[in-house]
């Protein structure tokens, strides 16, 4: 492992334990160059995923595009960085525990929709209103209603449990 100051081939392993729910492994490195310390974490190799776009065109599962897409829908709003990478741990565990070699990208986008809802009711809408492509304000208002509808029922099964 070369060290990200010096570049210097030679790090020993100072500490290791699991990360991630055990799924991945953190070491906590050292250089024996610079003496500089840094944390790397290691994750057993998938079999490669390809997503299958709109137009049947295929692409090797890239995170930063989940990423950058809940980022987006977030921005200005009262979610965590952690929660963020909560949520998209959380999706690629489902992805990957699909055990597909393929995945269309209408399945990904469903799965980041259901963790925005559950996390923050306008990031969901903002990054609906692109992923559905919303066409005009009507599409807009009909999906902010489905969301009040369901919070209706949330709230009238709550009040019949209490």
């Amino acid at each position: 492992m070369k060290c990200p100051f010096c570049n210097a081939e030679d790090t020993k392993v100072i500490d290791s334990r699991p990360a991630d729910d055990n799924s991945a492994i953190r070491r906590r490195r050292q250089c024996l160059v610079c003496k500089k310390r840094f944390t790397t974490y290691e994750k057993p190799e998938t079999m490669p995923l390809m997503v299958v776009k709109k137009d049947n065109t295929r692409e090797a599962y890239d995170r930063s595009k989940i990423e950058k897409g809940i980022v987006q829908s977030c921005h200005k709003r009262p979610v965590s960085s952690g929660r963020v990478a909560e949520m998209i741990d959380e999706i690629e565990s489902k992805i990957f525990g699909m055990e597909e070699k393929e995945i269309p990208s209408s399945v990904i986008g469903e799965l980041v929709m259901e963790k925005l809802k559950e996390t923050d009711e306008v990031a969901y809408v903002r990054f609906a209103s692109v992923y559905r492509e919303f066409k005009d304000v009507n599409t807009f208002i009909e999906e902010v209603g489905k969301l009040l509808k369901s919070q209706g029922k949330d709230d009238s099964r709550k009040a019949e449990e209490a």
